[in-house]
């Protein structure tokens, strides 16, 4: 009788902290998020993560000064930065630490580091060793562990700049134009106003890019036209993500060649030429009216494969 009562209690005690356990993550998701104050975008966040909050929104508002000043316009958007628990209630896309624009007003990041950004950090042996010393530069922690935190925060600006040029009548022609038209707007302003951060914002791609393609199902920019609206599915996330270091790679590029003037004069082009455009008549247009090295990205894309 004693060993019966006495497995009893210890069922009972287990029973206990499981539902304590259950409660406590549920009331972890039914927490309302907080939102910061005093800035011209809106930033909603999960509660403990404030000074996440407040950098990435210091770093938009320096941003959206820059912007205004060279480009006149400002958009209207919605940050979530957003915890584990709160990510499937308020974000769009399935993979927790994806950055998206959900719908050109509301943006979506992660507030913590996560499994989808650590499954692009490849074998470092297989790395040159001056790229090896960049990414323990721009992203080892004082544990000896990696993160690739500090790259995926500035995309924030990245999918802010969707909606800049969505709100402003912008017309993209292209997905992959889309993508290299905010990488860069992201470059040109870290480059011009916190160049600080272009180790954290350069090496990530070229890690990425580094590590070959091999893995990768898709890699035309053909293949991107036609898989773009089913990443994450079709087109799995690492995919789309080894396309964007493409693009953040050559929005580099494209900032020395050119600099800053290259995203104003992008912005003007969109702006004018509504009309359909062939390939032929992009590129030309792209050569002539903003950049060569723009119109590189299309012309020598598969020469890098």
């Amino acid at each position: 009788m004693k060993i019966s009562t006495y497995v009893a209690s210890i069922l009972w005690l287990i029973c206990s902290l499981s539902t304590a356990q259950e409660n406590k993550n549920q009331g972890n998701k039914n927490l309302p998020l907080e939102q910061l104050t005093g800035y011209s975008q809106t930033y909603y966040f999960s509660p403990g993560c404030k000074e996440r909050a407040d950098k990435i929104a210091a770093f938009i508002e320096n941003a959206v000064s820059y912007f205004r000043k060279e480009i006149a316009f400002t958009p209207k958007t919605t940050l979530f930065i957003l915890a584990p628990q709160h990510w499937e209630q308020y974000a769009r896309f399935p993979v927790y630490g994806m950055p998206h624009n959900l719908d050109y007003y509301r943006l979506a990041v992660a507030s913590e580091d996560n499994p989808f950004w650590k499954s692009f950090l490849p074998s470092l042996e297989q790395l040159p060793p001056a790229l090896v010393e960049r990414i323990q530069n721009a992203y080892r922690q004082t544990d000896g562990s990696y993160s690739m935190q500090p790259f995926f925060d500035l995309l924030a600006l990245h999918e802010m700049a969707h909606s800049y040029h969505a709100q402003a009548g912008l017309k993209m022609h292209r997905k992959w134009l889309s993508e290299l038209f905010v990488n860069i707007m992201l470059h040109s302003f870290v480059a011009e106003k916190q160049p600080e951060l272009l180790p954290a914002l350069e090496t990530f791609p070229e890690m990425v890019i580094g590590a070959g393609s091999s893995e990768y199902r898709y890699t035309s920019l053909v293949d991107f036209e036609n898989n773009y609206d089913d990443a994450g599915k079709g087109m799995t996330s690492k995919n789309y993500g080894w396309y964007q270091s493409n693009f953040h790679h050559a929005a580099k590029q494209i900032y020395n060649a050119g600099g800053s003037r290259v995203v104003k004069e992008l912005w003007i082009a969109l702006k004018e030429h509504q009309q359909e455009m062939k390939d032929n008549e992009l590129v030309d247009m792209l050569r002539k009216e903003v950049h060569p090295s723009v119109a590189d990205v299309y012309l020598k894309w598969n020469q890098k494969q």
